[in-house]
């Protein structure tokens, strides 16, 4: 499902940053720090779908959990590059859409939560615990616009019980908590702290 729209529409803008901000109880500049590290420059393509980076590993664990196991060892001799017990094999971005589109002729539902999305690149998995009605309900948020995409990031800090690391600009807390244990291998934690910086002193 693709929405059309201006792009310019589309576009993030600091009022939007500041209201949820605010209702974090954050410093803007703290959100605008992470909002800066997690997204690429944009939480859209050229061709206004939204930048995502389809996951391998996490196909296989969401067949597996959605009761498609032997879905599973198909797409794993047929296509490893789209179903995987390791991570990785991600290819360019340019290409994310049509890798996603292929591992959804297998089974849509574990595609489409195999997917991280957006400018605060959310996994698709973790749409009923951020309180979207449906998957698709959440999906078509991530094509709305950057605002609906921020939305789903603060959602996901707010969940994951991150406001006070971001409160505290405690960078390694929220970095392990948004990131993962593996935050230090990226230097998540620096850029944050170094974008907060930049953002704090304007």
């Amino acid at each position: 499902m693709l929405f059309r729209s201006i792009k310019m529409s589309k576009k993030l803008t600091d009022a939007q940053i500041g209201a949820q901000a605010k209702a974090l109880g954050v410093e803007a500049a703290a959100l605008k720090a992470v909002h800066e590290v997690e997204c690429r420059g944009s939480g859209f393509n050229s061709d206004d779908t939204p930048v995502i980076l389809f996951e391998r590993h996490v196909m296989r664990q969401r067949l597996i959990a959605n009761g498609q196991s032997k879905t599973a060892d198909v797409m794993m001799a047929k296509c490893p590059d789209l179903c995987s017990t390791s991570a990785g094999g991600y290819g360019l971005y340019s290409v994310q859409h049509g890798r996603l589109a292929a591992a959804t002729e297998y089974h849509r539902e574990s595609a489409l939560e195999s997917v991280s999305w957006g400018l605060g690149q959310v996994m698709g998995y973790h749409w009923k615990s951020l309180g979207y009605k449906s998957l698709q309900a959440f999906v078509n948020a991530m094509y709305q616009d950057e605002a609906s995409q921020l939305d789903a990031m603060c959602r996901y800090i707010k969940v994951n019980g991150l406001i006070n690391a971001l409160k505290n600009k405690d960078w390694k807390a929220f970095a392990r908590g948004y990131n993962g244990l593996a935050f230090a291998k990226n230097n998540y934690d620096v850029k944050l702290a170094n974008a907060y910086k930049k953002w704090a002193a304007k």
